[in-house]
């Protein structure tokens, strides 16, 4: 006789169902964004989650170009500015109270956090 089939995403009977959590992290400063990083993986590895991650993101380079001169007289100068964006992506399999837990750490100023999660 087969065994019985077992939904995905569901260990054992009286436990919570494991979910994957996607953690987004954004930031214009890469040292707050990568300890931030680290901090979370190590929360996570002392739970005893699966971690995956950070995945690093293409760089974003926002650029504006604009002329020096007010007026528009005098030589062709031209200012150039630019942001960079770094992105970082952190996968944890867990059930979801536990990720309550982790995430509680104190985030650096200029990191935005972008939580979502799926069976």
């Amino acid at each position: 006789m087969a065994a019985p089939v077992k939904k995905a995403g569901y260990e054992g009977g009286g436990e919570a169902p494991v979910h994957r959590i996607r953690i987004t992290l954004t930031s214009r400063n890469v040292k707050s964004l990568e300890k931030v990083c680290a901090d979370l993986i190590r929360g996570a590895k002392d739970k005893g989650l699966n971690v995956k991650g950070p995945v690093r993101m293409p760089t974003k380079t926002l650029r504006v170009t604009t002329r020096k001169s007010p007026c528009g007289n005098g030589t062709n100068t031209w200012d150039k500015f630019e942001m960079r964006i770094h992105k970082r992506l952190i996968d944890l399999y867990s059930p979801s109270d536990v990720v309550k837990q982790i995430t509680t750490i104190t985030i650096e100023q200029g990191v935005e956090v972008e939580v979502t999660a799926s069976k």
